[in-house]
């Protein structure tokens, strides 16, 4: 492996856990960018996108993701709205290579209405159809990462397997 190995998908797929699994049977170093945007900006992303706003975030979001995805060995897990940004899959196909976790939506809204992470961009009130409507937004997209990792009833581990197989 000699690229950034990076994971993308909807939020709530997973790509956080499947990411720090991944990086410990392969002794790489872990990056979220949630979690880094978070810190740079010492701020919730729910408290970004409500007092700053969303372009604000897709920018800060970008900034962020053009320092993590550089080619280094490691392993990276954007927002589920990265890979929308044009800039942002240009970096990956230059620096890295990009899994798609692909999760059904009836797992997606059952993760996302019991999480404690409030997601800006969901209508809690009608989960489903807010899911819906962003994954159908997202889908064509998403389907241009290099590798496609469908999720069904897999453990995380057999996730990490699978992609193991790809690096």
């Amino acid at each position: 492996m000699t690229k950034t190995i990076v994971l993308v998908g909807m939020m709530g797929s997973g790509k956080s856990s499947i990411g720090k699994e991944l990086a410990k049977k392969t002794g790489l170093h872990f990056i979220d960018t949630d979690i880094e945007i978070e810190k740079i900006s010492k701020k919730k992303i729910k408290d970004i996108f409500s007092t700053k706003g969303e372009v604000f975030f897709r920018k800060l979001e970008e900034k962020i993701c053009k320092k993590f995805i550089n080619g280094e060995k490691k392993i990276v897990s954007i927002g589920g709205g990265a890979f929308m940004n044009k800039n942002i899959r240009n970096i990956i196909t230059k620096f890295g290579k990009s899994f798609w976790i692909d999760v059904n939506k009836d797992i997606l809204i059952n993760r996302l209405s019991i999480s404690n992470n409030i997601r800006p961009l969901l209508n809690y009130k009608n989960l489903n159809k807010s899911i819906s409507e962003i994954i159908n937004n997202r889908k064509d997209t998403y389907i241009k990462a290099d590798i496609k990792i469908k999720v069904l009833n897999k453990s995380k581990s057999e996730i990490v397997n699978k992609i193991m197989k790809f690096i």
